[in-house]
């Protein structure tokens, strides 16, 4: 059988570019002699719909998609997803659903039946599992239809599962295995995943195809990267990594590859930033970006990033000097913007700081200088940002990392202010390794932005570490609080790092969730990125002893 997985960039709630998207895959499959096209997860309405749903509209529309699209296809079947009503109650109002298409008719409906409400997931807050999930026959075959969380649960992977029943593990013998999924990308993701499928091919004794969404929709990045394995657990074939792919595949066949595609963790990480960034700003109508520049790392490679996702004639560079700014730092972003070919203006910042702080004379008399100064800068520059985006219709992308964010190193309406944190969701220290990445074949970002010690520049002689301690220990504390929920006794335990330093990290971590419920959407690329994955209350009172 010859199959087609056709991964896809969808965009969430074009019904018509979606369907047209699935169509034009499909005729392309038609064409390659595919007796099966396989979509993602949802491939009709995009994933994730959320509140959408709550839009009744939304999902006869999307059924009224579904039955178009049906009306195109012939002897070569389509299995795609969308979204379904429930009939039934008690229950969801809806199924988040798979429809088998072949010659002008729906064969068959499957439902998922796991529904994930984990991490960034909220499934169950819109659907209703299924409660059977029936083999589906197509040209004398017997199809095992499962929908992305469906395959996650398999007995004896993992050492605790989260749910009791393996949808999978129910079916008994089939000739092939199906997975639609729309599974968000996060560093490393792609090697469990794989482990994961050949697991279950091979405890099944039956071939996999799992077709991946690819592509952004807001915080999340689909890495795409689909999968075919035989039943004896080897690869057959695999999608390309961040862009659309119309993956062939035969089965049974002797034919297969020895291992997956195997990039380097930062070649995943700036793959996936810049399709992550591209399609935030692609979808929500901005053809152009605006970023301060400061002569720094992270400013320097945000800029390259959105050059790389963008084109250099879609970004604008601003440098926003004041009385603390280095001429090094000047002299650095200059030189990034013209190696990189993008428009640069500068625009300096003294006259208006001085200006400001006049009107604050008599109220601050007798009163000494301090952090307040210090964000008067920073809410300066974000309002020039802000103004030139609003001039030019460009989107401002906002330059700080997870380090900061996480400490609350960052001013709220300041450098702070933009529609997209590209790099937000990126430790310090993995800058500097996408700096070196981005460096590879010659200096792109100056090499003194990455050499010299990191600073704000808000005041005489500043550096980050007068109130951070090194972004390798910091980093180090951070993921073991964030991603892993470790407390502070067993961080102090396992790195020997002292108390009062790493419960003083924790203490700001914990007090600036106020700063970052009011951040910009954070592109995910960790295991647990501030924003839609971690929901921790802004005001509460939970210290750990």
């Amino acid at each position: 059988m010859r199959l087609a997985l056709a991964q896809l960039n969808t965009t969430v709630g074009d019904l018509r570019g979606n369907s047209a998207r699935i169509l034009d895959a499909y005729r392309r499959a038609v064409a390659a002699g595919a007796e099966l096209v396989v979509t993602p997860e949802l491939a009709i309405t995009g994933y994730p719909p959320r509140d959408l749903l709550a839009k009744r509209r939304f999902v006869a529309d999307n059924l009224h998609a579904l039955e178009e699209l049906t009306g195109h296809i012939g002897d070569t079947a389509l299995l795609t997803g969308y979204v379904d009503f429930n009939p039934h109650r008690p229950g969801r109002d809806y199924f988040n659903a798979a429809a088998m298409i072949h010659r002008g008719r729906i064969v068959a409906r499957r439902c998922k039946t796991l529904l994930p409400t984990y991490d960034v997931f909220d499934e169950d807050r819109y659907f209703q599992p299924a409660d059977s999930n029936p083999i589906v026959e197509l040209a004398g075959r017997k199809l095992a239809v499962t929908i992305c969380e469906d395959i996650w649960n398999a007995q004896g992977y993992w050492q605790v599962r989260r749910y009791s029943h393996d949808p999978v593990a129910q079916f008994g013998p089939v000739d092939l295995i199906l997975n639609l999924s729309a599974s968000p990308f996060h560093l490393g993701k792609e090697r469990t995943r794989a482990d994961l499928l050949r697991a279950v091919a091979i405890r099944q004794g039956a071939p996999l195809v799992y077709c991946n969404l690819v592509g952004g929709n807001d915080e999340l990045i689909f890495d795409g990267q689909s999968l075919a394995f035989d039943a004896a657990g080897n690869l057959l074939a695999q999608g390309a990594a961040f862009r659309e792919d119309l993956v062939l595949v035969e089965i049974p066949t002797s034919a297969f590859i020895a291992q997956p595609s195997n990039f380097s963790p930062i070649e995943y990480l700036h793959g996936a930033l810049v399709l992550g960034l591209r399609d935030y700003v692609e979808k929500c109508g901005f053809k152009s970006v605006v970023l301060g520049l400061s002569g720094g790392i992270d400013s320097a490679v945000t800029a390259c990033l959105a050059v790389t996702a963008l084109g250099k004639e879609n970004v604008m560079g601003i440098s926003l000097p004041s009385q603390f700014s280095s001429q090094g730092s000047r002299d650095d972003a200059r030189q990034l913007a013209a190696n990189l070919g993008i428009r640069y203006e500068v625009i300096p910042i003294q006259e208006a700081f001085q200006t400001f702080k006049a009107g604050f004379r008599d109220l601050f008399h007798g009163l000494p200088e301090d952090t307040t100064e210090e964000n008067m800068q920073a809410r300066i520059r974000g309002t020039t940002l802000m103004a030139i985006s609003n001039k030019f219709g460009h989107m401002l992308l906002t330059t700080g990392n997870k380090s900061e964010l996480a400490v609350g190193y960052c001013t709220l309406y300041g450098d702070m202010n933009g529609g997209l944190g590209v790099i937000a969701d990126v430790p310090k220290t993995m800058v500097y390794e996408l700096a070196g990445y981005i460096n590879r074949t010659g200096e792109i970002i100056p090499t003194a932005s990455i050499t010299k010690p990191p600073s704000a520049e808000l005041r005489p002689n500043q550096t980050d570490q007068d109130s951070l301690p090194p972004y390798e220990i910091l980093d180090a504390i951070l993921k073991r609080y964030v991603e892993e929920a470790k407390s502070a006794a067993e961080i102090v335990e396992e790195t020997g790092y002292s108390e009062k330093l790493v419960r003083d990290i924790v203490r700001k971590i914990d007090l600036n969730e106020y700063k970052r419920k009011q951040a910009a959407p954070v592109l995910r690329v960790t295991t647990k990125a501030f924003g839609i994955g971690r929901r921790v209350p802004i005001a509460q009172r939970y210290v750990e002893r």
